[in-house]
Formats: C-alpha cells, structure tokens, sequence
C-alpha cells in the first residue's frame, strides 16, 4: 500500500504539535528554579552588628510637659542645651532634672556621623535616671 503525500484541502492548517519537547523544557526550568531559589535567599541577608539597649517600656508623653535637649556633636561630645559637659556629668543633671514634680522630655540630637553606640549610651544614661520621656531630632528630607 502506497502512502500519498498529498492532502486533500491545501489551504488546511496541520494541527499536530508535539509537546514533548515543550514538557522536558518546563521541567528543566522547574529544577533549575528550585535549586536556584534557596542560594538567592541566602545572599540577600545584611549581618548587621546592633549596639546593645538596657530593656524597659517606653511611655507615652504628656501634653504639657518641658523639654531639655541634649546633643552630641561630629566630635562625640554632649551638650546639655548649649553648655558643653561630659558624660559624668550628664549623671547629675538628669537626675536633678528627674527629681521634679513634671519631669522633662529629653530631646535628643546627634549627628549622622556619630557612632550609634554614642546615641545609645545616652538614652540607658537617660533610663537609669526614670525619665522615660525620650524624643529624636531628625532632619526633614528636602
């Protein structure tokens, strides 16, 4: 029996497809995506080194309270509102300033290039003495 080649409609599309091709494919990019998405996790992670925080609750401030600013300087040095001090001397202060009837909320400015350690020994300075009213300064993005 003799195979004729010619179809009957020219004009008629071939709807043949092989799909095995397709389906190795698909598997091959399955296992390559597995195997790939455990190591893209892995490099995404920062190792930051954190400085070290004494752990008590913050409260809420009140709404007429006095403030006290203290900051810290490219240096590292402080400031108790424009006087220069140290930080055995900021001791003190806080706690005289924690020994009134309506303790003060302490406004805290430090410069973007002072260790964070420096910011950090401060605010434990400032919860030891019970003054648990603590803001930042910070500067508005313009």
């Amino acid at each position: 029996m003799a195979r004729t080649f010619k179809r009957e409609r020219q004009m008629h599309p071939i709807a043949e497809l092989n799909v095995t091709n397709l389906i190795d494919l698909g598997f091959t990019l399955l296992i390559i995506f597995m195997i790939a998405t455990p190591l893209i996790q892995q490099e995404q992670a920062i190792h930051v080194n954190l400085p070290v925080e004494s752990h008590r609750p913050q409260e809420k401030p009140d709404k007429d309270v006095t403030f006290q600013d203290i900051s810290i300087d490219k240096a590292g040095q402080y400031f108790w509102g424009s006087r220069r001090v140290t930080v055995r001397e900021l001791g003190p202060l806080l706690e005289e300033a924690a020994r009134k009837s309506k303790p003060p909320v302490i406004n805290i400015s430090a410069d973007g290039a002072v260790p964070y350690q420096r910011v950090i020994t401060l605010v434990d300075e400032v919860k030891k003495h019970n003054l648990a009213k603590v803001s930042f300064h910070t500067q508005s993005p313009n």
